[in-house]
């Protein structure tokens, strides 16, 4: 793959890497950060990329180290105020991702990759390093507690 066809590649694939980043990190400026950053290490590590088939699923996967990596280095800091609400993209639907939002991360991410995405589970098994039994269990957890959550919003209304 040229560094051509590799950059076309990347640029196709900045909403998805956006919309990730979005399940773990709660500000923009930090979601803005670990996509440059997991789009800067792609590039210079490309030459690692055994199969170009595999592109999206190994930058996701670097996406996923670099958003961990913020976080790291957030927990670090201690916050003047308090923080605001995650912010929905303009393309958004927002009470879907209101559900999403609160889900614990561990079924939030691998929901959205799912979903929103459209990964197979094995792929995200690859990218999330986990079994693939592991996440089924999740994805099933995450729509019960989305069924609860919705459940309990209409009984309410």
């Amino acid at each position: 793959m040229t560094q051509e066809e590799f950059a076309d590649r990347i640029i196709a694939m900045q909403e998805s890497l956006y919309r990730v980043s979005t399940t773990i990190l709660p500000q923009l400026c930090d979601r803005e950060d670990a996509v440059q950053g997991a789009i800067e290490k792609a590039w210079a590590k490309q030459g690692s990329l055994r199969d170009e088939r595999a592109l999206r699923a190994w930058v996701i996967r670097i996406l996923i180290r670099e958003c961990y990596t913020v976080l790291r280095r957030r927990k670090r800091e201690t916050p003047c105020e308090e923080m605001p609400e995650r912010e929905t993209g303009p393309d958004a639907q927002p009470n879907l991702y209101r559900l999403f939002t609160g889900l614990d991360e561990k079924y939030r991410l691998p929901m959205v990759l799912f979903y929103v995405e459209g990964y197979s589970v094995e792929e995200i098994a690859r990218m999330l390093r986990m079994p693939q039994g592991t996440l089924k269990s999740r994805l099933h957890r995450g729509r019960l507690l989305l069924r609860d959550t919705l459940n309990g919003e209409e009984e309410q209304e």
